[in-house]
């Protein structure tokens, strides 16, 4: 991966990470289109929250505002979002492969642990045996 596609997966992982900005993009998934008056009216923020939210959203390309009269309308860009899908999606897979090797190594040290502790275990055993004999 280059450094400038890094850099742009950080940028997404940033705007998606804000709940609020999260709920902007499932209610324009929701109504297709909308202002940011009428999106302020479903959230628990103000419209200024609402448009830095999607001026953020807007920069890494996950919704894009269209001027109609007086107004900007925003809707989501699907072919971003199927974007970072797929980029969720790569980093999820990393995650699976981190975590069954990590559980593949706990399970190596139990496992010796427990030959370990049967290895000590019979040692005791024969101690006690040589005492009593």
């Amino acid at each position: 991966m280059t450094a400038v596609a890094v850099a742009e997966d950080d940028a997404l992982w940033a705007a998606v990470a804000d709940p609020t900005r999260r709920r902007v993009l499932d209610s324009l998934l929701e109504h297709g289109e909308a202002t940011t008056t009428t999106l302020a009216e479903g959230l628990p923020v103000t419209r200024q929250a609402v448009a830095k939210h999607l001026a953020v959203l807007n920069r890494v390309g996950l919704v894009a505002g269209r001027r109609r009269g007086r107004e900007v309308r925003y809707a989501v860009q699907p072919e971003r979002l199927d974007d970072a899908a797929e980029a969720m999606a790569r980093v999820a897979a990393q995650w699976d492969r981190r975590l069954a090797r990590i559980k593949r190594l706990a399970e190596s040290v139990q496992a010796e642990a427990e030959i370990n502790f049967q290895h000590q275990q019979g040692e005791c055993n024969d101690r006690s045996q040589d005492w009593n004999s």
